[in-house]
């Protein structure tokens, strides 16, 4: 297939459906870890289309979701250092921190910049000499190559205003949190298109080999995913567990080897901070100490004060795919996305956001 179009085909969307529902013959609970896949599973309606044994859990792939409420505080309080100027993709600015979000921060004087990527805030430092640019360095696999790469381009053009503040996520080492903690339990994983594209698809080898769990790589579109389902359903009743490509035109299993290496050069694994599970051992990226010139935290003394978590919100549950949105209750009530509370409803990728543009009502 070479056409969007034919991947949102109704006649291959039925087949697939057709062949899923002849084979399922047990109960069998997948999780999506991509935000991209829960936004196109809610859109196509997939979840109904598939047979009553077969259910969906979210997991934690949506980068603005997942980023703690502590990092949220440290990157308004480093927005608020006199001749800081601070560029972020979009979605971050209106993630609720403890005391605010990085939109009030602006409202309130700060010098906060939407950009679309990193040579946007490469230009802002090049412009602005005198002043220091942070980039909000939020993401997984498939950004951090990309702001590596502005790293490189800072230093190689002696552009010495530019700062980090990274806040990257590794994927693999939360998948394993998850699975660890034994909250829920799987019967197979739509492993992610975008950060398996970067990371290939050996990154979940562990997942079949320690777990004995089904592992498929899914694109984004209706037939993509139901594909992945399919493949799934097939291991499941076969008692295998293997990891397969559905997304062959974008994954290979060893991935992009130059973003690999621009990101070794660049970054080394650290702890992270993730919202609903806590520090993760070895599942963030920080500086190397060679380029600690362009490290943020270490340019700035960034001390906020203790994180506050909003009340009653349940993100850090809906991120491990313990509870859903519908069991917030705030959900839809209180929380909306004019008047977001927790991050799963401000990004376009999280849960919560989801369920409310086409949940099932």
């Amino acid at each position: 297939m070479k056409y969007i179009s034919e991947f949102r085909d109704s006649a291959l969307a039925q087949g697939l459906i057709s062949d899923i529902r002849g084979k399922s013959k047990h109960k069998v609970r997948l999780m999506e870890f991509c935000g991209g896949h829960t936004v196109a599973i809610f859109k196509y309606g997939i979840r109904q289309a598939l047979p009553a044994n077969i259910e969906l859990v979210s997991g934690p792939g949506c980068p603005v979701c997942v980023t703690a409420t502590s990092d949220i505080d440290k990157a308004i309080a480093l927005a608020m250092v006199p001749g800081v100027i601070i560029a972020s993709f979009g979605d971050m600015l209106r993630v609720p921190g403890s005391r605010a979000s990085l939109q009030q921060a602006r409202a309130a004087g700060a010098d906060v910049r939407i950009v679309y990527s990193t040579l946007d805030a490469l230009k802002i430092a090049q412009e602005n000499p005198s002043k220091t640019v942070a980039f909000i360095g939020v993401g997984f696999e498939t950004t951090a190559p990309t702001i590596a790469a502005s790293v490189l381009q800072a230093k190689e053009q002696k552009i010495k205003n530019y700062r980090i503040l990274s806040l990257h996520k590794l994927c693999p080492p939360v998948i394993k949190t998850i699975l660890d903690a034994g909250e829920v339990k799987l019967n197979g994983l739509i492993c992610p298109g975008h950060v398996s594209a970067v990371t290939g698809s050996n990154a979940w080898e562990f997942v079949a080999w320690d777990y004995g769990i089904p592992c498929v790589v899914a694109g984004f579109e209706p037939t993509d995913i139901l594909q992945c389902v399919d493949m799934l359903v097939t291991q499941v009743e076969n008692k295998q567990s293997k990891v397969e490509i559905a997304y062959k035109r974008g994954v290979t299993p060893e991935g992009n080897l130059q973003a690999h290496k621009i990101m070794r050069q660049v970054f080394e694994p650290c702890p992270a901070n993730w919202r609903g599970m806590g520090k993760v051992p070895a599942s963030g990226l920080k500086l190397r100490a060679k380029f600690a010139d362009f490290d943020a935290e270490v340019a700035f003394d960034i001390k906020p004060a203790p994180a506050i978590e909003p009340k009653g919100c349940i993100c850090g549950e809906i991120l491990r795919g313990v509870k859903t949105p519908a069991d917030c209750r705030l959900f839809r009530k209180v929380c909306t996305p004019e008047n977001p509370v927790g991050p799963c409803m401000v990004s376009s990728e999280g849960s919560c956001s989801a369920y409310y543009l086409y949940g099932e009502r």
